[in-house]
C-alpha cells in the first residue's frame, strides 16, 4: 500500500517521560513508586554519569503482586526483595525505528502491555504502550482507509456502465 501518510514508528509513539526504578530499590519502594506515579510497570535501570539510563530489566504490578503475596502468605522473610531480584531480566525491547505493524505483532503474540525503546548502546529512550499502538493504528486506518480500499478493490467499471444504461432505460 502506498500511503500519503507515513507509517508510525516507536520513536513517534513512545513516552519519553517514564518513571524508572533501580536494582537497589526494595520491593516496598517499588510498589510505592508504581502507585505514586499511577503506572503499571517500570524499567529497571542503571544510571550512567551522563544521566543516561541503561536498561537492565523490567518490573510490573504483576511481579510485585507475586512477590508481596508470596512473602506475606508464606511468612518467609528471607533476604529482602529488590528490583534486581524481582525484575524480568532481558525484557523484549524495540528500537526507535520499529514500525507500528511490527509493534502490534509483538504486543499480540507476547501479550505485552508495554515495551521499552532502547538505542544501540542499550540506553533507555522511552516506553511504548499497547494503547499507544491501538490509537496509532486506528488513526492510520482512518487516514488511509479510502485510499486502501480504492487500491485493493477498484471500482468495477463494467458494472457502473451497466447501471447507467439500466437507469436510462426507463
Amino acid at each position: 500500500m502506498t500511503s500519503k501518510h507515513p507509517i508510525p514508528n516507536a520513536e513517534s509513539l513512545m513516552n519519553r517521560r517514564i518513571h524508572t526504578v533501580t536494582p537497589e530499590m526494595t520491593l516496598s519502594e517499588i510498589v510505592q513508586s508504581l502507585t505514586k506515579h499511577k503506572v503499571s510497570c517500570a524499567p529497571v535501570v542503571n544510571e550512567k554519569g551522563s544521566g543516561r539510563k541503561t536498561l537492565i530489566g523490567f518490573v510490573s504490578e504483576q511481579d510485585c503482586l507475586e512477590y508481596l503475596s508470596n512473602e506475606m502468605f508464606y511468612g518467609n522473610p528471607g533476604t529482602p526483595q529488590t528490583g534486581a531480584t524481582i525484575m524480568k531480566k532481558h525484557p523484549i525491547c524495540i528500537s526507535p525505528d520499529t514500525d507500528v505493524f511490527t509493534l502490534s505483532s509483538i504486543f499480540v503474540q507476547h501479550g505485552m502491555r508495554h515495551l521499552p525503546v532502547i538505542d544501540a548502546e542499550q540506553f533507555l529512550l522511552g516506553l511504548v504502550s499497547r494503547r499507544d499502538i491501538l490509537v496509532a493504528l486506528g488513526r492510520f486506518y482512518d487516514e488511509n482507509d479510502d485510499e486502501w480500499r480504492t487500491e485493493h478493490f477498484p471500482p468495477d467499471l463494467q458494472l457502473i456502465m451497466n447501471q447507467r444504461f439500466i437507469i436510462n432505460k426507463r
